[in-house]
């Protein structure tokens, strides 16, 4: 036998087992994943890993069989992605998306989000005000799809009657009023959205219109006396919607704001960073939009109680402020508000300290 033949067999013999073993412990993580591994195999896979590694070198070095060095390159990129990638299913990866990167996207657009909703209730305000003042400019900021019948020479039985109408009280009409408010409220997100790269200006624009066309609406059955009950049927699902709009809005002025001020980075660049992140936030608004469809399309329509559809309100309300500040904290998050915390209570203690060396005021009396 030729030494290099015999050489070839010898490494083989000395390590093969151990190739086995790593290749089965691989093949049972490839199909089922870590958790189908005990704990002494989780303990070992590491380490036959890092051996096959170490095959791998000495095979390429003393230039062994090819066939043998192939079995260990193969083995070795399996093994890789056994130890350091961890398989993501679509449910997981989904939960994950939702809960944690979508509030932490959120969080670091605040400012971003608190600038769309004032341009939202800034056009809600001057909608409304509008309105107010001269019937006729109704039509200027709602258009006949979207009033429905709902106009100023509609009565106030009239316009109390479409709060209360169970647009026929099928379960199949329900469902495809839902689907189309869906489809439509999320056109309009996501125009915001895309029109970001503009600079943002044409996405304050849309912000503010569509706030117009609300605060007109309102002032309509205001006028009737009918605000609050007009309130309590837009609101269980505006809130969310509104929100998934806002949401929308943001995502587009921090696009704007990354095309306007890249800083550090090219504009490009800056813009494709931005870009990812102001997607991520879209697709969150979407399943948002696809909520308040289903509230509007079902609760909003079979629910007629006034003090009903003002509890969703505060609950939909609390709900979205409790997710978007607290779901998905990441520890940076935690140590920051904790160590903010502690800073305030310091600060609280030194003026404890000091009030009592303050001079007292001069009252100009004499003693």
């Amino acid at each position: 036998m030729p030494d290099y033949t015999l050489k070839s067999f010898e490494f083989r013999r000395e390590r093969e087992a151990q190739w086995r073993e790593l290749e089965e412990l691989v093949e049972r993580v490839e199909k089922r994943g870590l958790q189908s591994l005990g704990s002494d195999e989780l303990h070992r896979l590491p380490s036959l890993y890092r051996a096959a590694l170490s095959s791998l070198s000495v095979a390429r070095a003393i230039s062994l069989d090819k066939n043998v060095t192939a079995y260990l390159e193969g083995l070795s990129a399996r093994a890789y992605f056994a130890v350091y990638c961890r398989k993501r299913y679509l449910g997981s990866s989904a939960l994950t998306f939702l809960l944690e990167t979508f509030p932490q996207l959120v969080r670091g657009m605040r400012w971003a989000l608190l600038l769309a909703v004032a341009l939202v209730a800034l056009g809600a305000a001057a909608g409304y005000v509008l309105t107010a003042q001269d019937s006729d400019r109704y039509f200027t900021f709602v258009g006949e799809d979207m009033a429905g019948g709902r106009t100023p020479a509609a009565s106030a039985d009239e316009l109390a009657a479409v709060l209360t109408d169970d647009g026929g009280g099928t379960a199949t009409m329900l469902t495809s009023f839902a689907a189309f408010l869906f489809t439509h409220n999320a056109k309009i997100g996501l125009l915001c959205f895309a029109l970001g790269f503009v600079a943002g200006v044409p996405v304050m624009l849309l912000l503010f219109i569509n706030g117009l066309g609300l605060g007109a609406m309102w002032a309509l059955y205001a006028s009737h006396d009918l605000g609050f009950e007009f309130f309590a049927w837009v609101m269980p699902h505006g809130v969310t919607e509104l929100l998934a709009v806002c949401l929308c809005g943001a995502a587009g002025l921090a696009v704007g704001y990354g095309v306007v001020f890249p800083g550090r980075f090219r504009r490009l660049d800056n813009l494709a960073r931005r870009g990812r992140q102001a997607a991520a936030v879209a697709v969150g608004a979407v399943v948002m939009f696809f909520i308040a469809a289903l509230i509007e399309g079902f609760f909003r329509q079979l629910v007629y109680s006034t003090d009903v559809r003002v509890l969703m309100i505060v609950i939909t309300a609390t709900a979205w402020t409790l997710f978007f500040t607290r779901v998905g904290r990441t520890p940076v998050e935690r140590l920051a508000r904790t160590v903010g915390r502690a800073r305030r209570a310091e600060l609280e203690a030194a003026v404890r300290e000091i009030e009592p060396l303050r001079p007292a005021p001069d009252t100009g009396a004499t003693p």
